[in-house]
């Protein structure tokens, strides 16, 4: 068994040694998207297990070991780890626990810490906690990301935006039951192979597979009539997390509707961008800023690539970074930027613009800069455009899956009478040009 170590500050370490005989467990938030940077990472020579369990007993964990003050997206987090460990699937004694930091004002970068403090008083101790971060906040020796991990990571979290994207889009209306899901295997098994290769990791045979993509999920036969769209927004975790939000997109699904979830590109070039404006209004050093800038570029020009990819493919695009950027004038700055910031309204701006005026803003409670930016923008939203159909549903420890889903509904109601509504007025307007 691996010797445990630890550094000077008393910080239980990973160790190389532990590479080897441990299994290391993680939260899921994105499935595609982490589920495709876990199979990377395990082809480095790490045992990696992503946690799709949802069930109560993980809230219950949380509540256990999480003060409740805390935002609930850290008590499902800290309660789905410790959940997994005392599950009696793994030997306690040969796991680790991986956890995100974005080294940025919101809680998630303590997140850490509270995971640690909750083993202490479970009496586990003795696992490791590793923290995956880009901001230098904390080292391993058994676990280090090396730059061809990092940039083959930074492919993965653009194809699994794509991924998305394109799938959202064939779900709802394909003929045979499961075959999207089944696409999305393939072309996972596709893309690991061509990194195996060496292949897929340039400018060029990223924009190949971007057709690749496409062209896999536009051959999936489909059937039926447009269905409401229904776009998705909210805090990071609680938007794109099944267990965050008590499996929202299949449950619209379930009641006839198309989810249009925003994808992760455009929070990935907020979170550098935001290092720009950092330099702007607080001042710091101009290659830093530079620096930072010459990345988003890079991560822009990729997003236009796959924008362009869709285009081509014959599905719908979302917009641009400057897009957003363009639509959030005149609402809020640009140094609003804790939490989701001014991206979150932006965002749903975008889905107003693009067609899907019918949005579930997913708030989750402990997170005060989202239910500014979030919930505090609706009646700006709604007086600017009268026909957004924008519902906040909380999500917290006591809220009711039925008391969210009640309300879902009756903003699906109100969706779909209002497009009957404008159905009808269509013919009259037609009417009325042929009289002129």
């Amino acid at each position: 068994m691996a010797e445990l170590i630890y550094d000077k500050t008393g910080r239980l370490l990973f160790t190389k040694e532990m590479k080897e005989e441990y299994t290391i467990l993680f939260p899921t938030m994105l499935p595609v998207h982490f589920g495709l940077i876990a199979r990377i990472i395990e082809r480095e020579g790490y045992k990696l297990e992503m946690l799709t369990t949802n069930h109560r007993n993980i809230v219950d964990e949380g509540l256990k070991y999480v003060h409740n003050d805390t935002c609930y997206p850290a008590l499902l987090v800290i309660g789905q780890l410790i959940d997994a460990v005392k599950s009696g699937k793994y030997d306690p004694h040969k796991v680790a626990l991986l956890i995100t930091q974005t080294g940025g004002g919101c809680r998630a970068s303590n997140y850490i810490h509270l995971l640690r403090k909750a083993l202490v008083k479970a009496g586990l101790e003795y696992i490791p906690v590793i923290s995956l971060n880009l901001s230098g906040l904390e080292h391993n020796p058994g676990f280090k990301l090396n730059l061809d991990i990092i940039r083959k990571a930074i492919f993965g979290l653009m194809y699994g935006d794509i991924i998305v994207q394109s799938a959202n889009q064939v779900r709802p209306y394909e003929v045979e039951e499961g075959q999207t899901e089944r696409t999305i295997e393939e072309v996972e098994n596709h893309l690991l192979e061509e990194m195996e290769k060496g292949k897929g990791l340039s400018f060029k045979s990223m924009v190949e597979n971007f057709d690749h993509i496409v062209a896999a999920f536009k051959a999936i036969p489909v059937q039926g009539e447009p269905k409401v769209r229904v776009g998705v927004v909210g805090e990071i975790y609680i938007k794109y997390s099944p267990l965050g939000n008590n499996n929202l997109e299949q449950f619209l699904l379930s009641e006839g509707a198309e989810p249009v979830v925003p994808g992760l590109t455009d929070f990935i070039i907020f979170k550098i961008y935001n290092r720009e404006v950092d330099v702007d209004i607080y001042g710091g050093k101009l290659a830093k800023k530079a620096a930072c800038a010459a990345l988003r570029h890079y991560i822009e020009k990729c997003q236009r690539a796959m924008i362009d990819a869709m285009k081509r493919g014959g599905f719908r695009a979302p917009g641009t970074f400057q897009d957003l950027r363009r639509l959030i004038k005149g609402y809020l700055g640009e140094g609003n930027k804790m939490g989701e910031g001014w991206l979150l309204t932006a965002e749903m701006l975008e889905l107003i613009h693009s067609g899907t005026p019918n949005i579930v803003c997913t708030q989750p409670f402990g997170c005060l800069p989202n239910h500014i930016v979030g919930k505090g923008m609706i009646r700006k939203l709604k007086d600017d455009y009268p026909s957004s159909n924008i519902v906040a549903i909380d999500y917290d420890p006591g809220a009711t899956k039925i008391n969210q889903e009640n309300r879902i509904k009756l903003m699906l109601a109100n969706a779909r009478a209002l497009a009957r509504q404008a159905a009808q007025q269509e013919p009259e307007t037609a009417g009325e040009e042929v009289h002129v």
